[in-house]
């Protein structure tokens, strides 16, 4: 083990807690002494509660019990996760009503296996925005620029902040168009978007009822496998390398308007790829210019938050942050059929992508189109809505399309900020999407592009 036990893979501290070369509690110590207040990660900071259940998960291994792959791994849960005895405030100035503590499918799978939760991470109110801005709170601080307060990413904005300052090796949030994918693509660490149904998002507030996915931060995509088949329950393949690897480049769309130094820093990993023996073609996906035009007409996220909370939280409609009201405001004109046609156009779009990508094992873009800015340069309402329609424009089309992807580092742009790339599958193709972004990362260790700050074990 080496001298700082948090710089180990998951799999490995998972081994080292059951065989008690390492307790939770000595664990959560360590996890706990990270923890920088000035970087705001958590919207609810949970000591005690963290005590408690790291206490448990030593008297489990203690009594020869392993509930699971994920005993005693110091872990933070997005605040629109239900969670027993944390509040909820899903990103709002007030509290939910206790009901929405209740513990979905995903949050009871994770702690039957009894792991230490430290907290409730910051978000976007109602998990509605790509740069992690909120009105009603202080934005965490993306510490991966501890001179400018850039933006961690959103909606999932404190979940990448508390794994960079290692109070958390695993990080729930939640991708409705991009939540977990630009968060892991500002903060340098690794996102995994889900299919839209594989994980249920019940005991989750929920943004839109068509495209919510619970998804998955962490520090590698070795930690990101390991995690996933905790959770989920399908075995990821291990891949020797990348000899035949077909990889899909999406030039015509995804490589649009790119932020400075971005478009360099993946043309060096996608030779990284090239020289680990992949084989790289150019591959447009089918609908994702459609269904981004629909995007920039209002899209159907706006038209579905507007409806649950008029039905279930009619008082904090006239509460929003100004950046999500003026959303949810222009939804209310919508036109029914307008709203099915564009689902309609969704799903016709979604067969044609679906039968593109069978022909390569993953579409690859930039995960983000620009850097993260700093918090100055979306001050006003207009600088907001174009930034954040940018961050988001990669990753929402593939939320769009019904698709699964995953976001892993790959260097530094030129504001040294980490830059993501986006590895796109099939629907349901979450075993073999995790299978190939290992060899990637794998491959760019050796290049010396990116090295997670846990072992690829």
């Amino acid at each position: 083990m080496s001298k700082n036990p948090i710089t180990n893979s998951l799999r490995a501290l998972s081994a080292d807690l059951a065989e008690r070369r390492i307790t939770a509690q000595e664990l959560l110590a360590l996890s706990q002494a990270a923890h920088d207040p000035a970087l705001n990660a958590y919207i609810h900071w949970a000591p005690d509660f963290a005590r408690r259940q790291a206490e448990a998960a030593d008297a489990a291994f203690a009594a020869g019990i392993v509930a699971g792959p994920l005993q005693g791994i110091p872990t933070s849960v997005k605040d629109i996760y239900g969670v027993a005895g944390l509040p909820v405030f899903a990103g709002s100035p007030r509290e939910l009503p206790k009901s929405w503590q209740r513990e979905g499918p995903v949050v009871q799978k994770l702690r039957k296996q009894l792991p230490v939760i430290l907290g409730k991470t910051h978000t976007v109110e109602f998990a509605f925005g790509g740069l992690g801005a909120n009105a009603h709170w202080p934005v965490p601080w993306n510490p991966r620029d501890r001179k400018t307060h850039r933006a961690p990413g959103g909606s999932s904005s404190g979940a990448g902040v508390s794994l960079v300052e290692g109070t958390a090796l695993l990080a729930f949030g939640t991708d409705t168009a991009g939540s977990v994918r630009i968060p892991a693509s500002f903060t340098g660490t690794v996102g995994l978007k889900t299919t839209l149904g594989r994980w249920s998002a019940d005991g989750i507030v929920p943004l839109s009822f068509s495209l919510d996915t619970p998804g998955i931060l962490t520090r590698s995509v070795a930690d990101a496998a390991f995690a996933f088949t905790a959770l989920d329950g399908a075995t990821v393949p291990a891949l020797d390398g990348l000899a035949g690897c077909r990889i899909g480049v999406g030039k015509s769309f995804f490589f649009d308007d790119l932020g400075p130094g971005l478009g360099a820093t993946v043309d060096t990993a996608l030779n990284a790829l090239t020289k680990a023996g992949a084989r790289l073609t150019d591959l447009a996906l089918p609908g994702a210019q459609e269904v981004y035009e629909i995007y920039f007409r209002g899209g159907i996220v706006s038209p579905e938050l507007y409806q649950f909370l008029k039905r279930e939280l009619p008082e904090w409609l006239e509460t929003l942050d100004p950046k999500v009201k003026r959303r949810v405001d222009f939804a209310r004109d919508l036109e029914a059929w307008e709203y099915i046609d564009r689902k309609a156009v969704y799903a016709a779009q979604s067969r044609l992508a679906v039968a593109a990508l069978q022909d390569v094992d993953v579409l690859v873009g930039p995960t983000t189109p620009i850097t993260a800015p700093a918090l100055t340069e979306f001050a006003d309402d207009e600088s907001y809505g174009k930034l954040n329609m940018r961050a988001l424009k990669n990753t929402a089309v593939v939320s769009f399309l019904g698709l699964c992807a995953l976001s892993l580092p790959i260097g530094h742009d030129a504001a040294g900020m980490p830059v993501g790339l986006q590895l796109i599958a099939p629907p349901m193709g979450e075993a073999k999407l995790l299978a190939v972004a290992a060899a990637f990362e794998r491959a760019f260790a050796q290049a010396d592009l990116w090295t997670p700050p846990a072992s690829l074990e």
